[in-house]
């Protein structure tokens, strides 16, 4: 925010300038005056929005951050890796932690903000359906960065201008009063086009109506959840019921044009028919669908890559969320690729999940599961720190025989180049049709009980031909979405300040191994385990916002609860 507010305010003393010899016209630049002038700077300038979506990778992505939070993985990485290790304990290593998930979403904010305030000032001539969509492409996304915010960080500023602001934190009643009505504006000007293999082979990563209105479902379970209300307020003064979000659901699922993927371990890249040498992809018959192949993918951020070996620059463009969740046995092996070892599994999950569900080995790489038909891994590589030998395998680096060598698949069917740190191109799923199917059910649709069959035959879950129950959509929606960044806000909205207990008994007891040394997570890095259950009662589950920004404020931002105290946050 400090840079961003440094720009705005070299903006403001540029126009405060007008009525001096100062005031000219410029022809030689793109300045906020004179761009977008045109549709198609107006969609150079959506661009601009959208990029800020790859910015937050690795241990700063809000998905990975919250599956560490949650009891389903703990912190792990290296020995020397206290990020993971203080996350997963609800503390921090520095007071500026979190500064790159708090930034980079405010810029995206901006962005969009520039964006709206220009649209009327485009030569749109006969092009109002671009118009229309540009606009609703643009409410997605303000809303799609706030509601990160707001799910990661509780009530936050809100700016809806580009213009210098140094806010308090808005109410929640505000903050997704402002989330609801652009996702609204959204699914009214959006094209209800469904969405197509032949789409997204050119649209991959692109908002639609669909986006909207499964993303306002999500909104709405989180808001009137975690704040316990029975609607959701819009900041037009009208308010979105259950029903209406009902009739979003419905419509999605009905006319969107997306559709589960038979097998649900097709989803993932390990399933790739190339030469993985996967004995558990081989003796199942699997065949991964691809990121552009994908009939179930509502929403991602669809990773391309760069040509090029300069972190800085390429490590936007690749999800760099696998490189973060590899193993850290620094040899190149098959299927799965190297990494920082963050994110290992709990084993308490692990042991209650029935393995007769699909999902569990679809969704869990055990290394000491001869069935699995791995390479053989050094176990303790590179200090590995809280080794349960149980990796999500969702998002991971795969690895294939190619040319002679190992290598990342990307680096034959992307032409990726071959640097294990920059060649994961897997498009990281934010939204989905099984999340949708659940949150119909939770809900309440009239289609409530083929919606929760559609998942559970799928899968072969326990609750095949069950009724959806509360309890039974959320074991579902843990098994489903499993490492997807979902279980932790689920917590979060189901018990509120309450999940940190939820969270402290399911990881409890849980073996680990530090450096190969044989543990448990109650006792390991000198006890702060016992602390979950008071540091999220104490914080409400949010994080403690940057204290740059705090003194930035001077004052008129208040940092969260349960972070004002060195004793409180320091790891």
């Amino acid at each position: 925010m400090k840079k961003i507010l440094i720009f705005l305010a070299a903006l403001l003393l540029v126009a405060g300038c007008s009525e001096s010899f100062l005031d000219t016209k410029d022809l030689t630049r793109k300045t906020t005056e004179n761009f977008p002038a045109t549709p198609s700077e107006a969609n150079q300038a959506l661009t601009g929005v959208y990029n800020i979506m790859y910015s937050t990778g690795g241990i700063d992505n809000i998905m990975l951050i919250s599956d560490i939070m949650s009891d389903d993985r703990l912190g792990g990485g290296g020995q020397n890796d206290r990020d993971p290790q203080a996350m997963e304990y609800f503390l921090v290593k520095i007071p500026n932690e979190y500064a790159n998930p708090w930034a980079q979403p405010y810029k995206g904010i901006f962005r969009a903000n520039s964006l709206l305030s220009s649209l009327d000032k485009v030569e749109w001539g006969t092009e109002t359906a671009e118009k229309s969509r540009i606009f609703g492409e643009v409410s997605f996304l303000r809303a799609y960065y706030y509601f990160d915010l707001a799910r990661m960080f509780g009530p936050v500023p809100l700016v809806t201008a580009p213009t210098p602001a140094n806010n308090p934190k808005a109410t929640p009643a505000a903050l997704y009063g402002q989330i609801a009505l652009d996702l609204k504006n959204a699914i009214n000007a959006l094209p209800d086009d469904p969405i197509t293999t032949a789409w997204r082979a050119t649209n991959m990563g692109r908002v639609t109506k669909w986006a909207a209105e499964g993303y306002m479902a999500r909104v709405f379970l989180f808001y009137t959840g975690y704040y316990e209300q029975t609607e959701l307020p819009v900041a037009d003064g009208t308010t979105i019921t259950k029903d209406d979000v009902i009739a979003w659901v419905d419509d999605l699922v009905a006319n969107s044009g997306r559709s589960l993927v038979p097998d649900f371990r097709n989803l993932w890249p390990y399933a790739i028919n190339e030469a993985t040498n996967y004995g558990y992809a081989l003796t199942n018959g699997l065949n991964w669908v691809g990121d552009q192949g994908n009939t179930e993918t509502i929403f991602e951020i669809a990773y391309v890559g760069l040509n090029s070996d300069v972190w800085g620059t390429n490590s936007y463009y690749n999800n760099t969320v696998n490189l973060f969740c590899g193993h850290r046995d620094p040899t190149y092996r098959r299927p799965f690729g190297h990494g920082w070892g963050f994110g290992p599994v709990n084993p308490v999950f692990v042991s209650s999940w029935s393995s007769l569900d699909l999902r569990k080995k679809g969704s869990i790489w055990d290394q000491n599961d001869a069935t699995e038909g791995t390479d053989t891994y050094l176990f303790a590589a590179d200090m590995q720190w809280h080794e349960t030998y149980l990796y999500e395998k969702k998002y991971i680096p795969v690895n294939i025989d190619f040319g002679g060598n190992i290598v990342n698949y990307s680096v034959k069917l992307y032409g990726a180049q071959n640097d294990m740190m920059l060649n994961n191109t897997q498009s990281l799923v934010l939204l989905r049709l099984a999340d949708v199917l659940l949150m119909g059910a939770e809900l309440g649709s009239s289609n409530a009980q083929a919606y929760f069959d559609l998942v559970t035959n799928r899968a072969n879950s326990v609750n095949m031909g069950l009724a959806p129950t509360l309890d039974r959509i959320q074991n579902e929606r843990r098994w489903e979405l499993a490492f997807e960044g979902l279980r932790y806000f689920d917590l979060l909205r189901w018990y509120r300040g309450g999940a940190g207990a939820i969270i402290q008994t399911n990881e409890s007891g849980a073996d680990i191994r530090n450096n190969g040394v044989a543990t448990t997570i109650n006792v390991s890095d000198n006890g702060v385990f016992a602390n979950i259950d008071a540091r999220v009662t104490a914080t409400g589950g949010f994080l403690m916002i940057p204290d740059d920004q705090i003194k930035l404020s001077n004052g008129v931002l208040v940092q969260n609860a349960g972070w004002t105290n060195a004793n409180e946050y320091q790891y």
